[in-house]
């Protein structure tokens, strides 16, 4: 999901196949024999399999809006160590607490609790500005957006009356626009 907003704003000319992970293909596999999306083939024969280095390959081809940040070098540090939580930390919470029957260990409280403390982070960046570090969306936002849809989702209830409205708005503005509708719409 990640990936494919960053393509997309970054206007760089893909062609998407849909694949179900039950039914892997065969040339999928060759390419990426990890068997994970996104697998982006370049022209050249090489090979990019991981979601932040697409986006990244992305943004470095086109990048109107500076989402990379790079006239703010210092909010692009704070916002790649976000990321890098998001990606480690509260991605692992967020998996036990989804998938709580195959971690017994502990309560599905206490996995949505572990995760909350991110997402207390999120309500603090939000105080004074639209999205986590300035006004206009950046990379981290997309980067982490994701993570927190499938947090919210995993029990919507509790996110609609949770501690978290500066989180749930931003995480609407997405859901809401025409960027995310767009690269939800199925490809054939």
């Amino acid at each position: 999901m990640r990936a494919r907003m960053a393509l997309r704003y970054s206007g760089v000319p893909i062609e998407i196949h849909e694949v179900s992970l039950k039914e892997k293909p065969a040339e999928m596999l060759r390419l990426s024999p990890k068997g994970t999306v996104p697998v982006l083939a370049m022209p050249d024969g090489s090979v990019i399999d991981e979601s932040l280095d697409i986006m990244r390959w992305a943004l470095a081809k086109n990048d109107p809006d500076d989402w990379l940040m790079c006239s703010e070098p210092t909010q692009q540090v704070l916002a790649e160590a976000l990321i890098v939580e998001n990606d480690g930390s509260f991605k692992q919470a967020l998996d036990r607490y989804k998938y709580s029957i195959r971690y017994p260990e502990q309560p599905r409280e206490n996995y949505r609790a572990q995760g909350e403390i991110f997402l207390g982070k999120l309500e603090q960046l939000l105080l004074g500005t639209r999205y986590l570090y300035r006004e206009s969306c950046s990379y981290a936002d997309i980067a982490i957006f994701p993570f927190i849809r499938q947090f919210a989702s995993a029990d919507e209830v509790w996110f609609a009356q949770s501690a978290y409205p500066r989180v749930r708005h931003w995480l609407k503005s997405f859901t809401d626009s025409s960027l995310f509708i767009s690269i939800m719409e199925k490809t054939k």
